[in-house]
């Protein structure tokens, strides 16, 4: 990949000073060029400011394969001048002008631009644009910075039995012609394409047209769902004008399922891209069906948080995402609960309620990516300053934990501290003031100030410009008939949070009941009174789990959650509490194995699936397969599968399919022999269901090609009976886990030495090549991935190198030397910035596993 130059934070406040742009006309065309390039013609128009103060200089980015001509006002460009993805703009006087730039355009195969696919289950091919945060340039030329809004109208020429949608409503207008509405003004990262022969599910609501959009192979799996995924759009939709006072500002809602996708969504206006892997082909438990429903509350949450208000620059990626993680969580229980203007199913309920288990899948799943990123050296302030985001290439790393959710955790926090009164009278104040314009922390904050007197300017510097998690240390003290908690805090920021006060229950020490809650103020501006009654079993500093911060037990509290955290009523204080085991044993304040004991007594009766499954997750990608010891590992595996096999039995008379579905697949992942699930496979099905789908099958076989119980036939057999995009990553990560040389030797040249992966099937090869059972086989690729991957990352770009920082590094070569080469990589070889964040989040992991294996 041809290098391009970043721009930098100073460039676009001078080139936004210079310039007002009006309008750009797009016209693409799909049908010439090869399966390579693509014709893109753009038009641009804007204004240069009267009162310039410089020489008139800037330029447009672009990153064509050919340029083929550029004018300005009629006269042409110099095409010489093209400097990696910059064309210099000279001389430029106040007053209209007119950039018109011929070019042809490569096709992506990593997810970035144009990306094209061809569906290997019929051979149909799809585009679609992935275009944020700097990729507009490969596909049109642009002015390519958020605060530079535009109206955009685009014309699409494609193949004949293709469909084409974008941002606005799009017809055809003949000869394979489609012509969209003039959009509003948006960001350039902001404008779609989805190019195609798609299965469309067409409906209206509130008189805009909706729609639902697939490849053609997935065809009845999207129509299996079209009925859930519409109902719980519209509920989402109606519900946000519920909360907001300025309507959707777009003339189209439609929601397209890509192939190849590198982020869960985005939120591009009118036409929402997703990974097409929540078009669901097998078994998927309910809550997977929750997580999807939250996306698609948290794209449209963008269409006002980002979209019709856009941030003026990077460093406040947090008023994109932040809030529409929070708005996507919150507004689905309350869309889907009925009563608050949600449609619903034809009879206006509800087609599904998913009440508070939305928020323990966030705090069991979500919350903990925000609390692994903070505690690492590349965390940062959920709104860095300004002068902390100087270029688009350290901007690209903060789409993490910490932008996502620690910012979503801390809006949740202003909410219990503000009340949601005044929020959602700050925010619909942002909304009036900059709507269809750009915004920044300050102005938000202001928002909010004209709608309480509370001190947000305090909140937002205590919240928002620090780093780190605040610890909350419980202590309880008694005297006969009365109780007190005091709270140690370690750190920096005022927290709101809701206490749990729980005794046993006549049943004994795994039965709980809440005797109370209570809200509280930490710090305390004075000491804790005594509260009446004896000592309870069980005091949750956080019960709700309202606030962001580690939490610490007191003694008595933490032998209750060891011996009965089962017996808690509520899941998400099982979760908060699950959470607390989880940061113990992180720091090594628990060891791994009374995580794996408690997991084992108290699992097997866990009833909210989120919990199950971030139990699982954390025991055996962290417990068995890092922080313990090679030698304990097989014990660990053993303990799991016993773990399993008792979730299995418990779901025996099918009332619980969906926690039957995750011990399957969790007793796959952690099988230590093969005869099990060798036999599931042989015979089609789980003894008791369930069948085996696509999804089951793969994962058994990429097991069994770890244990070496198959081979390549097996691996080609399996495809022939799935030849989809799917299967094709299922045994590229089938054949890269195969314990031989041959098979490591051929994956480890198709990611590091060719090009010819793409960006899924790089993922899937990864995925499949290092494992726990097979540290002595790839000991050599060790130190050679420390020299390859900055070489990969530098040729192939920022989706490949965050692939291969993910999930191609040595993840289980927990060793002082592992540590070491890659420090000295750090310090020595210059890996770009994407390959960089994602070595150092690495190595910091790397090295806490070390810490806890010789705590």
């Amino acid at each position: 990949m041809a290098p391009m130059s970043v721009l930098t934070r100073d460039e676009a406040q001078t080139r936004a000073e210079l310039l007002d742009v009006h309008r750009y006309r797009i016209e693409l065309d799909l049908t010439r060029g090869d399966d390579d390039t693509f014709d893109s013609l753009t038009t641009i128009t804007f204004t240069v400011r009267g009162d310039l103060d410089g020489d008139g200089d800037t330029f447009v980015e672009l990153k064509p394969a050919e340029l083929r001509s550029a004018t300005l006002d009629g006269h042409h460009l110099d095409l010489d001048t093209l400097q990696e993805n910059r064309l210099p703009l000279t001389g430029l006087t106040p007053g209209p002008h007119e950039l018109r730039v011929d070019t042809v355009m490569r096709y992506s195969r990593t997810g970035e631009g144009m990306h094209r696919f061809t569906d290997p289950t019929d051979g149909e091919t799809y585009l679609y644009t992935q275009l944020c945060m700097t990729d507009a340039q490969r596909v049109y030329a642009a002015f390519d910075q958020p605060d530079l809004k535009a109206v955009f109208e685009l014309s699409v020429t494609a193949p004949d039995n293709w469909t084409v949608l974008t941002n606005s409503v799009t017809t055809p207008t003949g000869d394979g012609v489609w012509q969209a509405a003039p959009t509003p003004p948006i960001s350039t990262y902001l404008v779609a394409v989805a190019a195609g022969p798609w299965h469309s599910v067409r409906t209206e609501h509130r008189g805009l047209p909706f729609g639902l959009h697939c490849r053609r192979s997935l065809a009845p799996h999207l129509d299996t769902d079209a009925d859930e995924l519409l109902d719980i759009t519209r509920d989402c939709f109606d519900r946000y004008h519920e909360k907001f006072e300025e309507p959707y500002p777009f003339d189209s809602y439609d929601q397209a399922f890509v192939p190849e996708f590198n982020a869960g969504a985005m939120e591009n206006p009118g036409l929402v891209t997703f990974r097409d892997e929540f078009v669901y082909r097998s078994a998927v438990t309910d809550t997977e069906r929750q997580t999807r429903a939250m996306v698609i509350a948290h794209e449209m949450a963008h269409m006002w948080f980002g979209d019709l208000v856009t941030l003026r620059w990077w460093d406040d990626i947090w008023l994109n995402e932040s809030f529409a993680e929070y708005m996507g969580y919150q507004t689905l229980i309350e869309a889907t609960l009925g009563g608050s203007g949600g449609t619903g199913g034809s009879d206006g309920t509800p087609t599904r309620e998913w009440g508070t288990d939305t928020w323990t899948d966030f705090g069991i799943t979500r919350k903990t990516w925000g609390y692994d990123a903070d505690q690492r050296p590349s965390t940062h302030p959920v709104a860095p300053a300004p002068e902390a985001v100087p270029d688009t290439a350290s901007a690209l790393l903060n789409f993490d934990g910490i932008s996502y959710a620690k910012g979503a955790s801390a809006l949740r926090q202003l909410v219990a501290w503000l009340g949601e009164k005044d929020f959602l009278a700050g925010i619909n104040t942002h909304f009036a003031r900059h709507k269809f314009g750009n915004a920044t922390l300050t102005d938000f904050i202001e928002s909010l100030a004209a709608t309480t007197e509370r001190d947000v300017h305090a909140w937002a510097d205590a919240w928002l410009r620090t780093t780190g998690i605040d610890t909350l240390t419980a202590t309880v003290t008694a005297q006969p008939g009365e109780w007190t908690l005091t709270v140690d805090h370690d750190g920096s920021r005022p927290h709101r949070v809701t206490v749990g006060v729980y005794d046993h229950d006549l049943g004994g020490d795994r039965t709980l009941v809440l005797r109370e809650r209570y809200e509280t103020d930490i710090p305390h501006d004075r000491p804790a009174d005594p509260r009446p009654g004896t000592r309870p079993a069980l005091v949750v500093p956080n019960d709700l789990d309202l606030t962001y911060a580690k939490i610490r037990l007191d003694t008595t509290s933490e032998e209750t959650a060891l011996r009965g955290i089962s017996g808690v009523p509520d899941a998400l204080t099982r979760a908060v509490l699950w959470n607390t085991l989880r940061d113990m044993v992180r720091d090594g304040d628990l060891a791994p194995t009374a995580y794996l004991e408690t997991a084992r007594a108290h699992l097997p009766e866990e009833t909210d699936l989120a919990v199950v499954q971030g139990v699982l997750t954390f025991a055996a990608t962290q417990l068995a397969n890092r922080y313990l010891p090679a030698h304990d590992r097989p014990t660990a595996l053993a303990t799991l599968t016993s773990l399993c096999r008792d979730l299995i039995r418990r779901t025996e008379d099918g009332d619980h399919p969906g926690l039957r579905l995750v011990a399957v697949r969790h007793l796959i992942d952690v099988a230590a022999q093969p005869d099990t699930i060798s036999a599931w496979i042989s015979e089609g099905t789980v003894p008791g269901g369930p069948e085996l789908d696509p999804e089951l099958r793969w994962r058994i076989l990429g097991r069994l090609s770890v244990l070496g119980a198959v081979d390549d036939a097996v691996i080609d057999a399996e495809l022939v009976q799935d030849p989809s995009a799917t299967g094709q990553e299922g045994a590229a990560r089938c054949r890269a886990a195969l314990p031989d040389p041959a098979a490591k030797r051929a994956a480890w040249e198709s990611m590091f030495s060719t090009d010819d992966l793409s960006n899924y099937l790089f993922a899937a090869t990864a995925r499949g090549f290092w494992q726990p059972e097979q540290t002595d086989l790839v000991r050599e690729y060790v130190p050679r991935y420390f020299d390859e991957a900055v070489t990969l990352a530098a040729r192939r770009g920022p989706a490949i190198a965050e692939a291969a920082g993910r999930l191609a590094f040595p993840a289980y070569a927990i060793t002082a030397h592992t540590l070491h080469l890659g420090e000295q990589c750090l310090a020595q070889a210059d890996p770009t910035p994407a390959l960089r964040r994602h070595l150092t989040d690495q190595l910091d992991d790397l090295a806490r596993a070390l810490r806890v294996r010789e705590s």
